[in-house]
């Protein structure tokens, strides 16, 4: 067996010494069929495995990972693994699956050609070890590589034990996954937004009145995202940023949203006055005013900043590795960042619900203002509203 190692000072490589993430990618690029079973991956690690499986057509790959269903998987780590196993079985070529049975904390790789185990590697590095982050780039790992035919086929057969039905299954088998919301930081560094802890969150909800209102998130499916008849995506509450540009030279910000509601509900009672400025405390924990404006009260929007009520939104989808903020929407021909049904739907929330609590906050013009709690959550039984 080989020690192999981190690169990382004072602690550098020395003569003759090879780092863990290079002999992993050597061993993938000698191989035709890889089987690996760690406790941990990361959304990074996740995409470069994908692409060393792609580049070096392996023909067989499968992926365990021991961790996350007694502790619960990042929200963007979650949907990225998902996304994988599901190209990798419509190709025919692998999965990805989930330890079930036990907390599994191993890290065993084992690599093939034309069937016969040629090398595997044990020791301390989950996945992210071949990707390096900001969260990882100065811990340190230690592991080995062994060729020997005998360790070779132990630490193989022990990956498959863990690939068993009785202990893992595949990860879009798995209905109960415990999801980590991811934090959504397109709000950091906004001066008109703050922060508040859940703490804090939690005593707002619990002040909650029972004036509050379903506000529907109009957005296109997949499928329709190039229609441009002025039905679909000018008009989605999301989508805004697809529409003409205001200038001949600039893209409208992916960010923005005009978020309309439709007379139905603004006409109910209780409803924000038009232009009557108020709080919103955010399920999140985001505090930021608000008001309702335009013909017929339709328009809700953040006060100063059109783009607030997006960042908020898109910005959590996004945490979720469900779209990818885009820089210049006109340019995005496929309109892939487009905020689409399908989306929401693998989310689970497509609807704002706005609730009045009973408490106020004072601006900094010393005036004290409603307090509203606004939530993102999946749809409740309504009549339509159309």
């Amino acid at each position: 067996m080989k020690i192999l190692y981190s690169n990382i000072l004072p602690a550098g490589l020395e003569e003759g010494q090879a780092t863990i993430a290079d002999t992993i990618k050597e061993q993938i690029a000698e191989s035709d069929r890889i089987e690996i079973a760690v406790g941990y991956v990361s959304k990074a690690s996740l995409e470069e495995l994908d692409a060393l499986v792609e580049t070096h057509n392996i023909q067989r790959i499968i992926l365990v990972i021991g961790m996350y269903y007694v502790e619960g998987m990042p929200e963007g780590t979650y949907r990225t693994a998902l996304s994988i196993n599901e190209r990798w079985r419509k190709a025919d070529i692998g999965e990805i699956r989930m330890i079930r049975a036990f907390k599994y904390h191993g890290k065993l790789y084992s690599f093939l050609k034309n069937g016969v185990p040629k090398s595997a590697i044990i020791g301390s590095a989950n996945l992210g070890v071949i990707k390096q982050e900001a969260n990882n780039i100065r811990q340190y790992e230690v592991s080995g590589i062994t060729e020997h035919v005998t360790e070779c086929a132990e630490i193989l057969n022990l990956i498959r034990k863990m690939e068993e039905p009785k202990c893992s299954s595949n990860i879009a088998d798995i209905t109960d996954m415990p999801i980590i919301r991811e934090t959504n930081t397109s709000l950091t560094g906004v001066d008109t937004v703050e922060q508040i802890p859940q703490t804090e969150v939690a005593l707002y909800d619990r002040h909650k009145t029972e004036v509050s209102f379903i506000l529907p998130i109009k957005v296109p499916a997949f499928a329709e995202r190039h229609l441009d008849d002025g039905k679909h995506y000018t008009k989605s509450n999301l989508n805004v940023s697809y529409a003409a540009p205001r200038s001949a030279r600039k893209s409208r910000d992916w960010y923005e949203t005009q978020f309309t509601v439709n007379k139905s509900i603004t006409l109910l009672p209780g409803y924000p006055e038009k232009n009557a400025t108020f709080f919103v405390i955010t399920d999140d924990g985001y505090v930021f005013k608000a008001h309702t404006t335009s013909d017929g009260n339709k328009q809700f929007s953040a006060v100063g900043d059109e783009l607030i009520l997006g960042r908020w939104i898109k910005g959590r989808l996004a945490a979720a590795g469900l779209v990818t903020p885009v820089n210049d929407t006109q340019l995005d021909q496929d309109r892939l960042g487009m905020i689409t049904k399908e989306m929401l739907e693998a989310y689970g929330c497509d609807t704002l619900v706005l609730t009045k609590t009973d408490q106020k906050m004072e601006d900094e013009e010393g005036r004290l203002l409603d307090v509203w709690f606004l939530s993102f959550e999946a749809a409740q039984e309504q009549e339509d509203d159309e």
